[in-house]
């Protein structure tokens, strides 16, 4: 017995398989994104330090730079983070404490001179993670985790953001700039 379906009929037949198709599709790739592991870390150099010190090997931030660490707080301010590391520097803890009282967590020290383990601690740890640095350990951290060699920067740039996103131990970095003057914020 053949069944005769009307044009109309296998018209909605057809669009109903085909959002059946998705719906399994869509599904498949949620399931494939919760097996595979996604993390990002974003690599910030010290906001400005004050130059005027006397504490000349660890100085504090100057106005500008605790300025410049709370926008850097509002910049990641929708970020998700786990975890936040900063070289054990006055400049470097102020940078990174606006962003970790605002998101609850703790400051945790790494050694600045041990970037290759530092950077394996990172990836095996599988967390979203801001790491406060140099303006010589930051790019060069950057480039550890994803294989290329990257290196220091001018001390006069503070504004570079790195994202580094791991997706199945492979590193895909961004390099952002953020809006942040200091010209403008001391006028304020």
């Amino acid at each position: 017995m053949v069944k005769i379906v009307s044009n109309k009929h296998y018209r909605m037949m057809k669009k109903h398989f085909i959002i059946l198709l998705m719906t399994l599709g869509l599904q498949s790739c949620v399931g494939a994104q919760k097996d595979s592991e996604i993390f990002t870390i974003y690599l910030v150099r010290h906001s400005e330090k004050e130059l005027t010190s006397s504490n000349h090997s660890d100085p504090p931030l100057s106005k500008c730079g605790e300025q410049r660490s709370e926008s850097l707080s509002n910049f990641l301010r929708d970020v998700n983070l786990d975890v936040i590391y900063s070289s054990d520097y006055i400049r470097t803890k102020s940078t990174a404490l606006p962003t970790a009282l605002s998101k609850g967590l703790e400051i945790s020290e790494y050694n600045p001179q041990e970037l290759e383990d530092f950077s394996k601690l990172l990836i095996d740890s599988k967390q979203d993670a801001l790491v406060v640095g140099h303006s010589n350990t930051t790019g060069v951290l950057a480039g550890l985790l994803v294989g290329e060699e990257i290196g220091a920067f001018d001390l006069n740039i503070y504004d570079r953001v790195y994202q580094v996103l791991i997706y199945n131990n492979s590193g895909e970095l961004h390099l952002l700039h953020t809006a942040f003057d200091c010209s403008d914020a001391m006028k304020r």
